[in-house]
């Protein structure tokens, strides 16, 4: 951070009287924005979720950019013209695939743009986030969120970028610069290791300090390494200790050993459950000073201005404790220049949120997230070669962007050129085919008479879903007398439920030329119906302009590069089941499954073929570089994931068989063959050794190359020995 900000901040802290001490560590957060909104709202506190998320959910037309940013405005000026010594509030909100304070862009869910595995992209879309909070004058977000899927029954899976390492640091840093450089406060959570067992939500953990090191925390450091000026802390507990007030997470690891020098947030009212959930301090107030002492500086979200004061007086946390906090929070202020700038310009606001620019972005990105996980020939489709196609499942009418941190709140989100699946069939074939949408009790009717049929599957997934069962849930749709499809039930609509698995089956039983497109945020059981498919494409929650680029793949426009970020279990027996596991002293399989997965981490097919030759590895520079020619083999331009694994054996400690270290996404048009280097550096090589110091020790390592975890071309052997890598020949 700027030695001026921090210089800034401590002139100003010295200055301030205990009362507005308190208030920059404690927040507000009111739900109704309405014509007693200022009489609710206290303008002394130092943060506040920003108006715009709440002033859509009471009325028929949403509040657009120019409305939202001139109530940020007021709140804004509301607060400075309060506070004694000026200061403003951070107005904050959440962002995880676009900006949540209005009908905003809105990108693919994370789990869709971690299948890109491009980073440079991500961060694009990052800054396009960033540009929409800024506007408005949203100037922290609760994003990214860089927690490891280890067992994708956890709701929140959507929300992540998948179960690998290194493909999640990589990820949470570039959405960290993308917002960043926008003067927007990125936050990375849920500090730390936010599930437990089962994929249960904010559960207890158990993990050790070695998996914690190894797995869960990296993707954080990346993120503070990419400039992210705020961390929020999980619900859980671990070793013990709420992780709102975990000394070891918060002040330990975070600041001692990383040098993290922002301003640490709870999660909503995670600093009251320290207390009323984990039954670690008698009362709010002793649970606000653990967590202020522990290193957590700023309670989210409802006033706990009066906890604090009561801790103070008490005796639980003194005045010159609560500086540290304090400090760390105007510093921040400072140095995304609130203090210099606090209001935004609303006519700038308009022409920023959802412009071209920004709409042809989430199609690209669409595009890129977009996997094709099984082909019988049946892809790509052929225009001029179909009269009529079927279209079941009753997503088929829904914009496909998810219910998880979309939109504002109470509101559904909305926008103009943001077609349904169907809509976007209609769109691209014209009048030159006939598209029936018809129910899936009509399957079998309809879908013979088709040259096509195509089945939107549907599921809710996000924060409080946590499934048991990874099968495709019933789905219970409603129709009025009119025949018009409706989601929200009344006296004049009646319910018809779809048994999702059935009417697959049913779809490629009578016309095996069928598509089924998933719609979802995490894996789900196909193994009803797999083997029956003609393809199967996983399209996650692409986002507004997602329909589009699913059209656009099913009938060649677009050629599907995108690979899994996480594994697909075959069933939920399988669970927890992730590609970089540890070597077993038996095996990995049940008696009724041989343990592999149904697609593998880091899969994807194309409509073109690529082949790798000439691969040879030198070490260089005090690393080493993987270097090879592939070349577009096939019919069609494409872009292929080439991926780089490394396993490390006699080392005294027991490693993952694999772990991605290196990818690179390759453009080639037809025909074409390019030269591509995969490098390694010396730290790709370190671990945690048996006495828990981590380095490159000595150790034998094999470097695999590939275009998927189970996809190995060729394997090279490397050692590290005495501070040297060489790579046998």
């Amino acid at each position: 951070m700027e030695k001026n900000a921090k210089e800034r901040a401590a002139a100003l802290l010295a200055e301030m009287t205990l009362e507005e001490k308190i208030y920059q560590v404690t927040a507000d957060m009111i739900f109704e924005v309405d014509g007693e909104y200022e009489k609710k709202r206290n303008p002394m506190h130092g943060s506040y979720r920003n108006p715009g998320h709440f002033m859509h959910h009471t009325r028929e037309k949403p509040a657009g950019p120019a409305e939202v940013t001139k109530q940020i405005n007021e709140d804004v000026r509301h607060s400075i013209e309060a506070q004694p010594h000026s200061i403003p509030p951070i107005e904050n909100g959440e962002a995880l695939h676009g900006a949540q304070w209005g009908m905003c862009t809105n990108f693919p869910q994370p789990i869709g743009l971690a299948s890109t595995f491009n980073p440079e992209l991500v961060e694009e879309v990052a800054g396009a986030i960033g540009r929409e909070c800024a506007a408005a004058g949203v100037r922290q977000v609760f994003s990214p969120v860089v927690n490891i899927v280890r067992d994708c029954r956890w709701g929140r899976t959507v929300e992540t970028y998948g179960e690998d390492v290194k493909l999640t640091g990589d990820m949470g840093a570039a959405m960290c610069r993308g917002l960043q450089k926008n003067g927007v406060i990125a936050t990375p959570k849920h500090f730390a290791d936010n599930y437990g067992a089962g994929g249960r939500d904010s559960n207890y953990s158990d993990t050790s300090e070695r998996t914690m090191r190894e797995v869960f925390l990296p993707p954080f450091k990346a993120c503070f390494d990419a400039g992210a000026q705020s961390v929020m802390a999980a619900y859980n507990a671990w070793e013990g200790v709420p992780c709102s007030a975990n000394r070891r997470l918060l002040t330990g690891i975070l600041r001692d050993e990383w040098g993290f020098e922002g301003f640490v947030v709870s999660d909503y009212s995670g600093v009251e459950g320290v207390y009323s959930a984990h039954r670690c301090a008698e009362n709010y107030p002793q649970a606000a000073a653990k967590a202020l002492k522990a290193g957590l500086d700023v309670i989210l979200p409802y006033d706990s201005y009066g906890a604090v004061l009561e801790a103070v007086e008490k005796g639980y946390i003194t005045e010159k404790e609560l500086d540290r906090n304090v400090l760390r929070v105007l510093t921040a202020k400072f140095s995304i220049g609130l203090f210099d700038g606090p209001y935004k310009n609303p006519d700038e606001a308009e022409k920023t949120v959802r412009c071209d620019e920004h709409k042809a972005l989430a199609l690209k990105a669409a595009r890129q997230a977009v996997i094709l996980l099984k082909n019988n020939g049946v892809l790509p489709l052929k225009k001029d070669k179909i009269k009529k196609i079927g279209v079941f499942g009753q997503s088929a009418n829904l914009i496909p962007i998810g219910s998880n941190y979309s939109g504002p709140y109470g509101t559904p989100w909305q926008g103009d050129d943001a077609p349904a699946p169907l809509e976007a069939l209609r769109e691209f074939l014209g009048d030159t085919v006939q598209v029936v949408f018809a129910d899936s009790a009509e399957i079998e009717k309809i879908a013979p008479q088709c040259d096509a049929n195509i089945y939107f599957t549907s599921i809710i997934e996000g924060e409080g879903s946590d499934r048991s069962s990874l099968k495709l849930p019933d789905v219970t749709q409603f129709k009025n007398r009119d025949g018009e499809g409706g989601l929200i039930v009344d006296a004049a609509k009646q319910a018809i439920t779809d048994n999702q698995e059935q009417s697959i089956k049913k779809m490629f039983a009578a016309n095996a030329c069928g598509v089924v497109v998933l719609q979802n945020g995490a894996p789900v059981d196909m193994t009803g119906w797999i083997d029956d498919a003609g393809a199967v494409i996983e399209s996650w929650y692409p986002g507004e302009q997602g329909a589009r680029a699913v059209v656009e793949i099913l009938f060649g426009i677009t050629n599907p590069s995108a690979k899994l970020p996480l594994t697909i279990p075959k069933s939920v027996g399988q669970l927890p089941l992730y590609y970089s596991y540890k070597p077993s002293g038996r095996g990995y399989a049940y008696c009724d499954s041989d343990g592999k997965p149904l697609y593998p981490f880091g899969f994807g097919l194309s409509y073109t073929e690529f082949e790798i030759i000439n691969a040879a590895a030198e070490a260089r520079g005090g690393g080493v570089e993987v270097e090879f020619d592939i070349k577009n083999t096939g019919c069609c331009d494409g872009a292929q994931v080439v991926q780089l694994y490394l396993g490390t054996y006699n080392c005294g400690v027991a490693r993952p068989l694999k772990e991605l270290k290196a990818y690179k996404r390759v453009e080639l048009k037809k025909g074409e063959t390019r030269k591509v280097a995969l490098r390694l550096e010396k730290e790709d090589f370190a671990f945690y050794d048996e006495e828990m110091r981590f380095g490159t020790h000595n150790a034998r390592h094999r470097l695999m190359l590939g275009t998927s975890s189970d996809d190995i071309i060729c394997e090279f052997e490397v050692e590290t020995k005495n501070g040297k890598i060489t790579v046998a020949q």
